[in-house]
């Protein structure tokens, strides 16, 4: 039995056990679930894992954790059960549409209540004289 997995849009996965097909799509890419997909499809063939004999996987382009979790999941199938992916010897590497789009937090420094309180006094009209 060969499994494929392509989760390369991160909004739709697409698992396919020998002929029988599994599609799941879903609102938000958190929601993508492979393993769940690929259980479920394992399930439904009276197949467990062992049963398979290669895996195949869309390695992209892609989004970016879709392709990187799909590919993954595929090198840990076939590490795990000593099986080609893709006809080669895993491990693969995943294809990105473009890099991860990474933003880092800023980060705000406090003000100390003493520099605040000196900013207060010297503005303010107190001890000034009219």
């Amino acid at each position: 039995m060969k499994l494929y997995i392509d989760s390369t849009d991160n909004l739709k996965t697409i698992i396919r056990l020998d002929d029988h097909q599994l599609i799941r799509e879903y609102s938000s890419p958190r929601d993508q679930d492979i393993l769940a997909a690929i259980d479920e499809i394992l399930q439904k063939n009276n197949a467990t894992p062992q049963d398979l004999t290669a895996i195949e996987v869309n390695p992209g382009p892609g989004s970016f954790t879709g392709a990187r979790v799909g590919v993954s999941i595929a090198n840990a199938f076939a590490y795990s059960l000593d099986l080609p992916i893709n006809g080669q010897q895993p491990p693969i590497e995943p294809i990105y549409d473009s890099p991860p789009n990474i933003t880092f937090r800023k980060v705000v420094k406090p003000q100390s209540k003493r520099g605040a309180l000196r900013r207060n006094i010297r503005g303010s009209a107190i001890g000034k004289e009219k």
